[in-house]
């Protein structure tokens, strides 16, 4: 009986090891679960794409305006009734400066009391 438990417990050790850290393992499915989801969401989001352009596919051929508005935006197309204007920036010039600010004005000067008014000159 000794010899059974013990060839029992080898072989659910055995298993257990294969189950959790073998390459086939509980790891390689939660990897592959991962790469699901991300394939699935590349996936969803090329569908909303290929919805987009078959959509445009089917405006330029039923639709004039959609091809009108390609031969627009791509080809910088004219309608005969319109006149086309294009704005050409032109020479940056530098921005003009400020004229200076004027100085304060300067404190009244104090005579002083053993010093001589001083003198200006009228011409």
């Amino acid at each position: 009986m000794k010899w059974l438990s013990l060839g029992l417990l080898l072989v659910v050790l055995g298993t257990q090891y294969r189950l959790w850290l073998s390459d086939d393992g509980v790891r390689e499915v939660a990897q592959l679960r991962q790469s699901v989801a991300t394939q699935k969401a590349e996936n969803e989001r090329l569908a909303d794409r290929n919805r987009q352009l078959a959509e445009e596919v089917r405006d330029l051929k039923v639709g004039f305006s959609a091809l009108e508005e390609r031969a627009r935006s791509e080809l910088g197309m004219v309608a005969d009734n319109e006149t086309y204007y294009q704005v050409v920036p032109g020479a940056k010039t530098p921005a003009p400066t400020p004229p200076p600010t004027p100085a304060a004005p300067a404190a009244p000067a104090t005579p002083a009391s053993d010093s001589p008014p001083a003198r200006t000159a009228a011409r």
